[in-house]
């Protein structure tokens, strides 16, 4: 017969960060779904592309960030992986801010789009440098 110890009763622990991430993708989740929804009743998909980058960017790319950040604590506690959260989280929302408004017709937002897309590429860069450094064999 198994003996139950009290160590084997404890939750696993996850990291600060990936908890934060896969909450935040949620969010995107929730956001990308509404949109969706929103243009299927309307069946106006004038914005499709947000649609598909909050789906993507938001939810698919930071639910993986939240997961291998919890997965690989080192990596999500580094100083990268701070500057991919906060370059990735001031990008998005107005990446697709800009995206809408050109999608509908306002051209003169190409340079907000065009920078918060580089910004956004930066935090994607800090992630990658982040676990080539911090996840070892």
């Amino acid at each position: 017969m198994q003996t139950t110890t009290a160590t084997s009763l404890q939750q696993p622990q996850f990291s600060r960060a990936g908890i934060i991430w896969l909450k935040l993708a949620v969010l995107y989740l929730i956001l990308g779904i509404s949109l969706g929804i929103a243009m299927g009743a309307s069946q106006n998909f004038t914005l499709r592309p947000v649609h598909a980058h909050i789906n993507l960017l938001g939810w698919t790319t930071m639910a993986l960030a939240g997961l291998i950040y919890s997965v690989f604590p080192k990596a999500g506690e580094s100083v990268l992986a701070r500057l991919h959260f906060w370059l990735l989280n001031l990008a998005l929302p107005v990446m697709m801010g800009a995206l809408s408004m050109l999608l509908l017709g306002h051209v003169a937002i190409a340079p907000v789009l065009a920078i918060s897309e580089i910004i956004g590429a930066l935090a994607i860069l800090a992630f990658a440098a982040n676990l080539f450094l911090n996840l070892k064999q």
